[in-house]
């Protein structure tokens, strides 16, 4: 098959071990470098990684050995990191959001096509036996004419666990931005794309207060909604109302469902591969759970990336910049709209992407991570 696939990994934070546990032994692939601007954090994780170089950004990012980069730096720094890896040929994929404005994110995306590169962002849990379970049941009919989905997200905040929250509370940050992109990429495999927005949005309080790690105690800023909620209008009628909160202690309701003619569906939390998808259908006696029929078993992160450098002129990645780009509007406009008091149509065209057939974890894990 050649030899392995080299990819560069930039950002080391604490996404970056789950990456790390699926991408470290995989056949077909090598992680060549890996830059922090934790230099000390760099050199433990090469360490532990043999043949592994520490690197800084640039000399990353121009290693002849690295095709890909994978991004995984704060959400503000997307942009510039992955707009230098294309301008440097290689290809790339992305931690969710693709940028952190709109403008930014279609940057990326031409700039992508015209190097001739190819770029992917997360999330790829929506390519698990979850949502891809889910999508199936209803391309089979087994809910009727889709009609509408909502989608709720509430939590207290990520400062109660993570120990430099910071960058959930800035400009770029917010509930929408960090949690919206497993949502709304799941109602797109679902239900297919947006056409317009509504949205309102609100702040609970001015400040936050850190709760674990070396800063514990530590008060920062709230510069952002940080419960935002609105309405999608899909281009096939569907409305899906979607809600998401660092304002809130706990909900009861379903991460995601969707409502048809004849049934409706329970879809598990987007947030992760796998779970229950459970079927109400048109006069039976209560919720029944489904066998997974499609998606990658027992699923984790760096699969969008596995499934990126895979990808051909006739299979596009499933986790791919366009795709990206559309959930991106989708997101901005709906603050866009909270603001501005109105609704929006979106700019961007996208097809539903392919859907992933059923496949088992170790028929994934043991093939060559790509093939050209």
């Amino acid at each position: 098959m050649g030899d392995p696939h080299g990819v560069g990994i930039v950002g080391l934070g604490v996404i970056a071990r789950a990456y790390l546990s699926t991408l470290a032994d995989l056949p077909g692939l090598r992680i060549v470098a890996v830059a922090d601007l934790d230099a000390a954090r760099s050199a433990a994780v090469a360490a532990a990684l043999p043949g592994t170089e520490a690197l800084g950004v640039e000399a990353l990012i121009d290693h002849p050995e690295v095709r890909t980069v994978l991004n995984l730096t704060i959400p503000a720094a997307h942009a510039e990191i992955s707009l230098a890896a294309i301008d440097a040929g290689r290809n790339v994929y992305v931690e969710k959001p693709l940028a952190v404005t709109f403008p930014d994110g279609r940057s990326i995306v031409e700039r992508a096509g015209s190097a001739g590169v190819r770029l992917g962002c997360a999330p790829d849990t929506v390519l698990g036996t979850g949502t891809q379970t889910a999508r199936a049941a209803i391309d089979d009919g087994l809910i009727g004419r889709p009609l509408s989905a909502s989608a709720v997200m509430v939590t207290p905040g990520h400062e109660r666990w993570h120990p430099h929250p910071d960058f959930y509370y800035a400009p770029g940050g917010g509930p929408l931005l960090d949690m919206g992109p497993y949502y709304i990429s799941a109602l797109l495999h679902l239900l297919g794309p947006v056409r317009a927005v509504v949205g309102a949005g609100s702040r609970l309080r001015a400040e936050r207060v850190i709760g674990a790690g070396l800063r514990g105690g530590q008060r920062i800023p709230v510069e952002v909604d940080s419960h935002v909620t609105g309405v999608l209008e899909h281009v096939n009628g569907v409305l899906s109302t979607i809600t998401t909160s660092f304002d809130g202690v706990a909900t009861t309701a379903a991460p995601i469902e969707v409502h048809g003619e004849t049934g409706s569906l329970a879809v598990p939390d987007p947030n992760h591969f796998d779970g229950e998808v459970r079927l109400f259908p048109l006069g039976g006696a209560g919720w029944r759970t489904l066998e997974p029929r499609a998606g990658y078993a027992d699923g984790s992160r760096g699969l969008g990336l596995i499934d990126l450098v895979g990808a051909d002129d006739r299979r596009p990645p499933r986790s791919g910049g366009e795709v990206a780009l559309h959930v991106l509007e989708t997101m901005t406009a709906l603050l866009r709209s909270a603001a501005e008091g109105r609704r929006i149509e979106l700019t961007t065209v996208v097809e539903r992407p392919i859907p992933v057939g059923y496949t088992r974890a170790e028929d994934w894990r043991g093939q060559p991570a790509v093939a050209n």
